[in-house]
């Protein structure tokens, strides 16, 4: 056996059956070992494209994703969506090939200090010099993946080591994560006892999908409304509906693995109540310290311990308080969605409800929204009990590998996409991907021709007569090129077009692709009055 052996096996003994990667010299000797364990390789066209995929299986999975990519420009490609990864909370083994550690600082091939460059977006980053740390590192960085606030962990391979003899007593044995359990759960059970109107936010791993059913049982324990905040776009986020008129009047929040920072305007006036009290549960000391320097004095409990098992804490231990007056008025804002617009092609509430209709019926639906304008269309407008966005970071693009993943990972599942066509460009090569992965799902491309969230900020920042440079092909066919992948595609120009073409798309078998031509409009933005 040798390192690229002793890595593989480990992957299994950690019930790992598929890796996503984009193939390169320094990571050859890996791709010969996985012959010899029961691991799919998915190979990608492009390194970014490999960690969406990774971070979309673990979402869906609530299990460790795993990216594979070469050293250097391969491992520089994929740090964008590992940027993503981690404000998803997306728990990822992000390994990267790299140059001998024999010859660090000789300029070999490929030298590059990928743990420094990683290091900023990753919970924690390792580079091995013998087989046997490499048994060592690998435990810790599958534990540090999968503990407290999940998120990716990073592992440069040197060549020299991956090829170096190994044997099974350096394969590591505890690949458990610790748990830091919450010791003062009566205190908070008191304070719900008093509130009139609390509030408990949570971050993406305790969002509906991925929470294992907690936000939905600390509602029912608690009396309190659950609200998860992972939208780019904060309290702006149209699947919130009018939340952000709620939050000022809530007396009690409490943040489970969510602390102040833009998605709840940072915890100050006007955002949030100056007489509101606040507590903190967070299993990273960083972000309990930024919660500090932004709440003062405030917060009257602030400890470090893991989302998840504080939830079940207080789920175990509050009496439900009922308060159904203050139950409906969250929930009567959070589902606002009047909206005037009106705009040439086809309106997002022409497409919305006959894709609602298909998540209704199917028996595992995955709903993955990307993108700006269109996916924020899509995020207010359709609901599926596990959902997937582009989430905190902001980034557009990774929707594609997303459902790849989301696929693999739960095979018998309806997965619908939805994004602009300014999203769709970033990883469009990934349909041959999901071609070659035989991994089908439904994509729907809201085309406008245009950057739209850009075009919008321009109009809305500087006049309609000074809007540049965020115009796209009209011509461009993205159904033609996804047919061209071998995915199935059809465009859509008229409303009585889309039934049918769902109709085929979700019969055909393969991945799919409408392209629809769709009114050119701003995000809504819900507010009442």
């Amino acid at each position: 056996m040798n390192g690229a052996g002793l890595l593989m096996q480990t992957l299994q003994n950690a019930d790992i059956a598929t890796v996503f990667s984009l193939s390169g010299n320094q990571i050859m000797p890996i791709y010969d070992a996985s012959i010899d364990v029961n691991i799919s390789l998915i190979h990608t066209r492009h390194e970014g494209g490999a960690v969406y995929m990774a971070d979309g299986y673990a979402q869906v999975l609530g299990t460790l994703g795993v990216a594979l990519v070469t050293a250097a420009p391969g491992f520089a490609n994929a740090l964008s969506a590992v940027y993503s990864a981690r404000l998803n909370e997306s728990p990822i083994l992000f390994l990267s090939g790299d140059s001998p550690i024999g010859e660090s600082g000789n300029a070999p091939f490929q030298e590059l200090d990928q743990c420094a460059m990683a290091a900023p977006v990753v919970k924690a980053t390792f580079r091995p010099a013998n087989t046997a740390e490499l048994g060592a590192m690998l435990g810790e960085a599958i534990r540090t993946a999968l503990s407290g606030r999940p998120g990716p962990v990073h592992i440069a391979l040197p060549f020299d080591v991956i090829n170096a003899t190994a044997d099974e007593s350096m394969i590591p044995s505890n690949l458990t994560p610790p748990v830091m359990d919450f010791e003062d759960t009566g205190r908070i059970v008191d304070e719900l006892a008093t509130a009139e109107r609390p509030l408990i936010l949570v971050g993406p791993t305790l969002n509906e999908g991925r929470g294992g059913g907690r936000a939905k049982a600390l509602r029912t324990a608690t009396g309190a409304p659950v609200i998860c905040l992972e939208s780019p776009r904060g309290l702006r986020d149209p699947a919130l509906g009018a939340f952000a008129e709620i939050l000022p009047q809530a007396d009690l929040i409490i943040g489970i693995g969510k602390v102040p920072d833009f998605t709840m305007g940072f915890a100050r006036p006007p955002a949030v109540s100056a007489d509101a009290r606040l507590i903190f549960i967070d299993p990273e000391a960083d972000a309990l310290k930024r919660a500090k320097q932004l709440a003062g004095q405030r917060p009257i409990i602030s400890a470090q311990a893991d989302p998840r098992s504080t939830a079940d804490a207080i789920i175990a231990a509050t009496a439900l308080r009922d308060r159904p007056d203050w139950c409906h008025a969250v929930d009567t804002a959070l589902s606002y969605r009047e909206d005037p617009s009106t705009a040439a092609g086809i309106h997002p509430r022409t497409v919305c409800p006959q894709l609602q209709a298909i998540l209704d019926t199917a028996t595992d639906p995955v709903l993955i929204c990307d993108g700006g304008e269109f996916g924020q269309w899509c995020q207010a407008l359709l609901h599926a009990p596990t959902r997937l966005t582009n989430g905190l970071s902001g980034a557009i693009g990774g929707g594609i590998g997303y459902a790849i993943g989301a696929k693999l990972a739960r095979p018998d599942s309806t997965v619908i996409l939805t994004m602009g066509d300014g999203t769709a460009g970033f990883t469009f090569a990934e349909f041959d991907t999901a071609a070659r992965a035989e991994t089908p799902f439904l994509t729907v491309i809201g085309n406008d021709a245009c950057w739209n969230a850009e075009h919008h900020i321009q109009i809305r920042d500087y006049g309609e007569d000074r809007t540049i440079g965020c115009e796209l092909n009209p011509a461009a066919r993205y159904d033609q090129a996804a047919a061209a992948f071998g995915c199935h595609g059809a465009k859509v120009e008229t409303d009585a077009d889309l039934a049918p073409a769902l109709d085929a798309a979700l019969t055909s078998g393969k991945p799919a692709v409408l392209d629809v031509a769709i009114a050119s409009l701003a995000a809504p933005v819900f507010r009442r009055g």
